[in-house]
This record gives structure tokens, C-alpha cells and sequence, in this order.
């Protein structure tokens, strides 16, 4: 028998969900990192072009699963249990001998019910922010998964003393935020001048993200362009969206978009505006100031704002402790107030100094570098049968 649930195989046999952009990420780098330490290992299951790349056998793209908000999920509501059920059957028919889950909680905290009451184990990777929607579902993580990996320290005490089996590993982002191409060549590639003010709008990596954010983005370069002459801006791309998404909106302007280079444009930009998510933990590793942009479905936001717990809704600023970067939400994310944001973050050199200080403190909270790695260590000795959770 080439695999069993419980203990060491020949060629074992993951399934991993993870069912958004930034999950595809760290999925593709976990997945690399446990086949350095064991090579015939073979993966299946949710992701995108990332994992595929990496190896991983696609059963649903992140394109078909990415949704942002309760009333987007609720209108998806009859594919998400479709995608759900044949999930079900996969883990049924392929019998893995562990199951991976990376982020994306609303389906994943679910789907690790069913595979524990299979008798499959299941490690899960990059924490539910249960922290900031309160503590009700600790107990239905303790019964359902058997080992949670984290990426930030706090959360580490958290799982501890709820009595979940826990490891700390740092964030990815300390291995992962890399930037070869120089100003020059950055600003060359696009037709622009590399001694001007540069703005970077990153609307997020979902389509209904960008349908809200990317206008008011966008309407605040326009403002800011006739108080800073010769202001220059570019939008980061999410690749799993077309440019289809992004033309209804950067029709008429000379806005430049550029796709798979985030990175770099983090850290040549003077400034960014951000969606709410992990890209504000990137831009603060590229050190630059930015303000954070947040916009959902009214109703999602209310029935969201009853729930969440935390003061902070940008996990710069909750890795930080404090509100180091300005975050605009719901009606406060419209173009004037983005704009008369941002302004002081292009212009103003007591305030650009501070948020670099500041961002420069919160990155060095994150962990050393290494860890998919460290990740891929606890995954290794579950395959191994050494640890039971």
C-alpha cells in the first residue's frame, strides 16, 4: 500500500486548499520547501498558477474561488458548496495522507471538519485571523486540526493558550520580498522618468477589490497630479485578473500597469496606496509610506463591524501595535480623502521619515528569514508519522 492515513509513505500524497492569490504564494513556496526535504512527494488540490508552477495538481483555480465579503460569498453560496462536495469526494478517492490548508477560512475551517471525522490529519497554514473576529472558533479548531503553523508571534500565544498544537515560523514575506531590478531599469520598462514622483495604487487581487477600490485610486492620482506636476502613478496587476478587469478604469489616463513585478514597484514607488490584506505587510517590507484602502458591500462591512475585534484593519498596523499607516475605509476611501492623505507621504519630509522609521520596526517583528522551511519541518514530521498533533 502506497499510502495510509496515519502513517509513512512511499510517495506521500498532500491535498492543499488554498483558495486566494496570496494563499497560491505561500502555498507554491511550502510545496517547494517539503519536496527539497522529500522529493516523491505528490500535491493536489485548490490553488493557482503559483502551486501549478510548483507542481501541484490543480482540481480548482484561486479564479474560481476568490471572494471578497459575506454578500458576495452568500451570492456564490450554490457553487462554493459545489466546489465544496467535489472537494469531499476528492479526499475520498485520492486518500491523502495529509491535508494541508493555507489560509481562507470560511471554506477551509469547514473542510477540515470533514476530513478529521475521515480520519485524515490536517496542518493548517497561515492562521484564520480568529484573533480579530473573537474567540468562538478556537474550540472547533482544536478539534479539527492537529497542528497550526503561524507567520506572526502574537498569534503563537494565542493557539497556546487556547490549547492548540502551535509553531511559530515567521512570515514568509522575510524570504520572498526580493528586488533585483534597479529604479532605473523599472522606471525605463515603462516609459518613465526615474528622478520623478511616483505614486503606486494595489487595488487588491480580487475582482470586486479592484471594481471598488481602483476607481477612487485612481480618481485620487488625478487630484494629486495637479498639485505635484509631472506626478507619475502605475497600478500593480494582480496576474490572476486580465487587463479586461483593469481597462474600464485606466481608459483616458496615462496610468501605466505593470504584472508580476509588485514587488518592484513597492519599492520604487514614494509613495503607495494599498488594499487592506497582506500587500501592506509587502509594502511595508519595501519600506515605502503608504495608506491603507478598504471598501466592501455595505452590508458586508456592517455585519463585519459587529464581529470584528480588532482596532486595526491593516495588518501593518496590527503587526505594528499601533496606527502607524492611515487606513481609509468604506466612505472614508473616496478620491479626496486618499488624495489629501497621501499628499504629505509625497511631499512632506517629517512625515515620510516617520512612517519609514516605523515600518522599518514593525518588519523586524516579522521573524527571521526561513520559513517555508521551518513550516516544511512540521509537515515532514507529520508525513513521518512522529507527530500526531
Amino acid at each position: 500500500m502506497e499510502a495510509s492515513k496515519a502513517g509513512t509513505a512511499v510517495r506521500p500524497k498532500i491535498l492543499m486548499i488554498a483558495g486566494e492569490a496570496s494563499g497560491d504564494s505561500r502555498g507554491a513556496e511550502l510545496i517547494r520547501a517539503i519536496r527539497k526535504k522529500v522529493p516523491e512527494s505528490v500535491f493536489f488540490g485548490i490553488g493557482g498558477d503559483r502551486m501549478a508552477g510548483a507542481g501541484m495538481e490543480i482540481r480548482r483555480h484561486v479564479r474560481e474561488t476568490a471572494f471578497l465579503g459575506f454578500l458576495e460569498v452568500i451570492r456564490h453560496l450554490p457553487f462554493i458548496r459545489r466546489v465544496f462536495r467535489e472537494m469531499t469526494r476528492f479526499l475520498d478517492e485520492r486518500n491523502p495522507d495529509l491535508v494541508i490548508l493555507v489560509d481562507y477560512p470560511g471554506f477551509n475551517l469547514r473542510f477540515a471538519g470533514i476530513a478529521k471525522k475521515r480520519g485524515f490529519r490536517v496542518v493548517y497554514y497561515i492562521s484564520p485571523q480568529i484573533w480579530a473576529w473573537g474567540g468562538g472558533r478556537i474550540r472547533k479548531i482544536r478539534k479539527t486540526v492537529d497542528h497550526m503553523i503561524v507567520v506572526f508571534p502574537f498569534e503563537e500565544s494565542f493557539y497556546g493558550r487556547a490549547g492548540v498544537p502551535v509553531t511559530f515560523v515567521g512570515h514568509p514575506l522575510t524570504d520572498t520580498f526580493h528586488v533585483e531590478e534597479t529604479r532605473e531599469s523599472f522606471f525605463a520598462s515603462l516609459d518613465l522618468d526615474a528622478g520623478g514622483k511616483t505614486l503606486g495604487l494595489l487595488p487588491g487581487s480580487r475582482k470586486q477589490e479592484v471594481r471598488r477600490l481602483l476607481p477612487e485610486m485612481v480618481g485620487a492620482a488625478r487630484i494629486l497630479k495637479t498639485r505635484i506636476p509631472g506626478l507619475q502613478c502605475v497600478v500593480g496587476q494582480s496576474p490572476t485578473l486580465s487587463d479586461e478587469d483593469y481597462a474600464p478604469f485606466l481608459s483616458g489616463t496615462d496610468i501605466r500597469g505593470v504584472r508580476g513585478r509588485t514587488h518592484a514597484l513597492m519599492r520604487h514607488c514614494d509613495a503607495l496606496a494599498v488594499a487592506s490584506g497582506t500587500a501592506t505587510l509587502e509594502a511595508a517590507v519595501a519600506g515605502t509610506p503608504m495608506v491603507v484602502v478598504y471598501k466592501m458591500a455595505p452590508l458586508s462591512y456592517r455585519i463585519g463591524k459587529r464581529l470584528v475585534r480588532v482596532e486595526h484593519i491593516g495588518l501593518v498596523n496590527i503587526v505594528a501595535g499601533r496606527r502607524l499607516v492611515p487606513e481609509l475605509i468604506q466612505s472614508g476611501a473616496r478620491s479626496e480623502r486618499i488624495a489629501g492623505t497621501l499628499w504629505p507621504l509625497l511631499v512632506e519630509e517629517d512625515p515620510i521619515r516617520f512612517m519609514r522609521e516605523g515600518l522599518r520596526e514593525t518588519v523586524s517583528r516579522l521573524g527571521e528569514p526561513g520559513a517555508a522551511d521551518r513550516a516544511a519541518d512540521v509537515v515532514v514530521r507529520f508525513l513521518g508519522g512522529a507527530d500526531k498533533g
